[in-house]
């Protein structure tokens, strides 16, 4: 086996950076409209999440304390995220390299539905449907099984954020901490440009986040 030259192990060093660069930005524009629809959702069902499981489970429980009438949303809300997530784990093993743009393409098709007026009937429904688009969407960043950036919750970035920060000034990385923020970052700015947007047009606000996973499968980076 033969040594690398230092060109080539410099065009490696500088085709991984590059592409890591890639995939930030994906993550970053993943999580902007995970914020843009958790907003427009929250805001439709009067206070629950169709992206962050963990508040709808302490609504479950706060529900189950009170009466089963009100755990019904929360508990419903919950199934649909995680039949969101085996359908998208399921359809990225059948659709092998090309799981990004199929996913993309799967959750832009459901926010679509989910954005047609008086979908089904009771609104309750097609916030199921955006809840399983969710489900389905943290499949994008899926290897070997795992989910290795969560895009559409952020607990495990803050905690990630505060510990980079904590290094930092324990002499480490003097810039480690800047990824976590700029995710959390956006997708705070995502759910700041869906409540705007929500209070013009209501649900069919998830039309513009439809056509946006669009455009994102079309430019995907390869996993």
């Amino acid at each position: 086996m033969h040594a690398l030259s230092p060109v080539s192990a410099c065009d490696r060093l500088a085709a991984t950076i590059r592409c890591r660069a890639r995939e930030r930005a994906f993550a970053t524009g993943r999580a902007v409209l995970a914020g843009y629809v958790d907003a427009i959702g929250f805001l439709h069902l009067g206070g629950y999440f169709v992206s962050f499981m963990s508040g709808n489970s302490t609504r479950l429980g706060l529900g189950l304390g009170a009466s089963l009438a009100e755990a019904v949303v929360p508990a419903a809300l919950v199934a649909s995220f995680v039949t969101g997530v085996m359908a998208g784990t399921a359809a990225g093993h059948v659709a092998g390299p090309r799981k990004r743009p199929a996913l993309l393409l799967s959750v832009a098709a459901l926010l679509l539905v989910a954005g047609v007026p008086n979908f089904a009937g009771p609104v309750f429904a097609a916030m199921l449907v955006t809840a399983a688009a969710m489900g389905a969407l943290n499949g994008t960043f899926e290897r070997d099984g795992k989910v290795t950036i969560g895009v559409t919750y952020m607990t495990g970035t803050l905690v990630k954020l505060g510990q980079r920060l904590a290094g930092a000034l324990l002499g480490g990385d003097r810039l480690g901490w800047t990824w976590y923020l700029l995710l959390w970052l956006g997708l705070v700015a995502g759910a700041v440009t869906g409540a705007v947007v929500y209070r013009h047009i209501g649900l069919e606000g998830l039309w513009i986040a439809a056509g946006l996973f669009v455009a994102a499968a079309a430019i995907v980076p390869k996993n």
